[in-house]
């Protein structure tokens, strides 16, 4: 899906096609989400993410603007879901994957970012701007929790 797309039945609708990731880590046995703090956007905290570019698959773009705006390497872990809102009279829709640092300093390395985060997930969602990335991590948080201690090899 890119901007532009024609919509089966022939019809165009503008879609703006961006991808992400909960970023998350274990830090003295808890999990955290790395949150980002944006200039633009009147300084929102939000989960990192960024829009596709030509050619490039979701997955691509979600690993890219992930250590681009949080200076993490990161790996890719289960689809998450997706949410949508509209921007400029264009449908912006976001897909999000769970991830896991790998490593990295988790200073920005894009001039977007004012800074990052690392939270609890009670934290991470008082402090969110957006009440849809909010209600997609509220109903990823278990799997998300499950998914990094599988990964670090931690159980419960």
């Amino acid at each position: 899906m890119a901007q532009g797309e024609r919509e089966a039945g022939g019809g165009e609708r503008d879609i703006i096609a961006a991808a992400g990731g909960i970023v998350w880590r274990l830090s003295a046995g808890q999990a955290e989400i790395l949150l980002v703090h944006r200039r633009r956007y009147g300084g929102d905290w939000a989960l990192p993410k960024g829009k596709l570019r030509p050619g490039e698959t979701w997955e691509q773009a979600a690993l890219r603007e992930v250590q681009e705006e949080t200076g993490c390497r990161v790996e890719l872990g289960p689809f998450v879901g997706a949410v949508t809102y509209p921007v400029d009279g264009a449908q912006k829709v976001v897909r999000f994957w769970h991830m896991r640092c790998l490593g990295g300093a988790a200073i920005s390395a894009d001039d977007e970012v004012i800074e990052t985060a690392w939270l609890s997930p009670q934290k991470a969602l008082d402090r969110m701007t957006y009440a849809t990335e909010r209600d997609l991590l509220r109903a990823a948080l278990d799997a998300g929790q499950a998914y990094i201690r599988q990964q670090e090899g931690v159980g419960g």
